[in-house]
């Protein structure tokens, strides 16, 4: 197993916990046993330069701090580089840190960086771009792009899903246009979800979908009304087996799709594309910091 000599964190000091833990955060740094460089980031739009100035000290471990997005967003970065990657789940849904096993309280989450162990995993990709774990069409972009950021960020969960419910009644089912290498399927849907890992919206809903399979899931909520969706949610959220009466799975390592209206799509949280796409798996190609029981 590799030894952590020395680490970089980099916290999204702008997600829902990240200004207020931050200084906690770096308190409970110090008792780990190699030195960590700490940097609280108030302008996300800083995250990438900062997180390039850190690789270039190369830390054996990069630790980011902060929600699905902030991780999805700077995955890349760290792609091509003899890193392993730290989580520190701040955000409102914690899918990726939720995949992974972690603790979601910062305590738990800063032990396994301590004790836990290096695992190579997948990541996503929609075209060029990679991703952590989920990336949806549907209801989920129409929510990213119109929540208001501090509703999500007093209110976490249950702010984010009454602005769902709201958001629901402007929403219409759409037509999915799908290949997995065997010939292309039309269905009518309500939602699709194009899934490295089994979490979205910190629910778990893709049960073929996992990090370590070197494969990429394209799931459709199937029918002509939202009230399907709103059931689908549901079962899902109580742990039900009726969440898969509706739904359809395509599994592989290269999936097109194409939707009748072109349509938004969030990647683990943030709209960064429009249909249509390829989605593909990247096999094993970064190493992240797991508890040991799942090592």
């Amino acid at each position: 197993m590799r030894e952590i000599r020395s680490a970089a964190l980099i916290v999204n000091a702008q997600s829902r916990r990240g200004r207020k833990l931050f200084k906690h955060a770096c308190r409970r740094l110090r008792d780990l046993p190699f030195k960590v460089s700490p940097h609280a980031v108030k302008n996300p739009a800083h995250l990438d330069r900062t997180v390039r100035q850190a690789l270039e000290a190369k830390p054996d471990l990069v630790i980011l701090g902060g929600g699905d997005g902030t991780i999805s967003g700077l995955v890349d970065l760290l792609v091509g580089h003899d890193v392993v990657l730290g989580v520190l789940p701040l955000g409102t849904a914690n899918s990726f840190a939720r995949t992974l096993g972690l603790p979601l309280d910062i305590d738990g989450a800063i032990d396994v960086l301590a004790s836990g162990v290096p695992q190579r995993i997948d990541l996503g990709m929609i075209d060029r771009d990679y991703f952590a774990n989920c990336a949806a069409i549907g209801i989920s972009p129409q929510i990213a792009e119109t929540v208001p950021h501090r509703l999500k960020k007093v209110a976490g969960r249950v702010g984010y899903l009454g602005w769902a419910a709201y958001q629901l009644g402007r929403f219409r089912p759409f037509t999915l246009f799908v290949d997995d290498g065997s010939g292309e399927k039309e269905l009518r849907v309500v939602e699709v979800r194009i899934s490295n890992g089994p979490y979205h919206g910190g629910t778990w809903l893709v049960d073929e979908a996992s990090v370590t399979s070197g494969l990429i899931v394209v799931q459709a909520v199937r029918g002509h009304y939202k009230r399907r969706l709103v059931t689908n949610w549901a079962w899902s959220f109580l742990g039900r087996p009726e969440r898969h009466h509706d739904t359809v799975s395509f599994t592989g390592t290269s999936i097109r799709v194409r939707t009748d209206p072109p349509l938004p799509i969030s990647i683990d949280g943030e709209v960064l594309a429009h249909t249509p796409v390829t989605a593909h798996v990247a096999p094993g190609v970064i190493e992240v910091m797991v508890p040991r029981a799942a090592g």
